[in-house]
């Protein structure tokens, strides 16, 4: 798939924190990508159910569905999304024990916008 301003990728975002959210929204709309966000996993988990996305990118630690369930989740829906966590917590996702996509990438906090964005070109790309 070819991005082009007219068919943008989609990237779904899920992050409790407020401000992160906002400023991840914004640098990845900034890099020319659709993001729809939320503020907790359920309700990113039931907008994956409705419309398929390019990139699933998410906390792990969260309300109502832990980012690990969320991406085991929307990966049973769709093999082909692409999945990176953003955490604090880089163990808990390296754990191999919590089930989380093999696939997956982990992008620790704290960062740089700009090395967000160049992570999801890069995931995205591959």
């Amino acid at each position: 798939m070819t991005e082009s301003p007219a068919n943008p990728l989609k990237i779904l975002l899920a992050e409790d924190d407020n401000d992160m959210r906002r400023f991840l929204v914004k640098a990845l709309q900034n890099a020319g990508y659709d993001v729809i966000s939320f503020d907790n996993g359920l309700s990113a988990y039931n907008r994956l159910r409705e419309e398929p996305f390019e990139l699933l990118l998410t906390d792990i630690v969260m309300p109502e569905m832990d980012g690990i369930e969320l991406a085991r989740r929307a990966t049973e829906l769709d093999p082909d999304i692409k999945v990176m966590f953003i955490t604090g917590f880089a163990a808990v996702a390296l754990n191999p024990d919590n089930n989380a996509p093999k696939q997956a990438k982990i992008l620790s906090k704290p960062f740089h916008l700009r090395d967000l964005v160049t992570e999801v070109q890069r995931l995205l790309a591959a």
